[in-house]
């Protein structure tokens, strides 16, 4: 029997059980505001979010892996346009792109066309050093470390602070080698 074709992110995102997207957006919105209470400083609330979307990400590629039969991504720009096109459709139900490549192909960005986080939400003054969607950028992190790629994501453009959109930049800082749970030697 061959291999089961890849499937697009519409395809699995319409196929699979769903969270109602208010009570997600809220419980996501609590939260953030329950780290703001605890941790009061905003860029500490920023790196725990980062880290939480870490955790994530490192658990999700598995799901990812498997419902989406994508085979082996050749190079860093494959990989990218993977997660925009199927990634972030299959989990969030959003579209989004793969925009300004460098030279060399190891840094792009990535930039949502929407953004179901941030329904409702309105940044306070004393609030505005919060990327709000930080977890976005560890989800990455997260799930590109599993399959070897060391990255940097950071916010560049952000609604919530008035920009024009929501992009992400993801440096591909270097490749990690394959580790196996066991020798074949032996």
């Amino acid at each position: 029997m061959p291999p089961a074709a890849p499937r697009s992110g519409e395809a699995i995102f319409s196929s699979v059980d769903r969270v109602n997207a208010k009570l997600f957006t809220l419980t996501y919105g609590a939260i953030v505001r329950q780290l703001l209470n605890d941790l009061e400083e905003v860029e500490e609330v920023n790196k725990q979010l980062d880290q939480m979307g870490y955790n994530i990400g490192i658990r999700m590629i598995d799901e990812f892996l498997a419902k989406s039969n994508v085979s082996r991504c050749i190079d860093f720009k494959e990989t990218a346009e993977m997660i925009v096109n199927v990634g972030f459709k299959m989990f969030l139900g959003v579209t989004a792109s793969v925009t300004k490549w460098d030279a060399d192909g190891s840094c792009c960005s990535i930039v949502l066309e929407e953004n179901p986080l941030v329904d409702f939400v309105e940044l306070l003054d004393t609030c505005q050093g919060l990327y709000y969607c930080n977890i976005l950028s560890g989800v990455i992190r997260g799930a590109l470390e599993m399959v070897v790629m060391k990255t940097e994501v950071t916010w560049l453009r952000d609604m919530l602070r008035g920009d024009d959109a929501y992009e992400l930049q993801v440096k591909l800082l270097s490749q990690l080698p394959e580790e196996y749970p066991y020798k074949d030697d032996e």
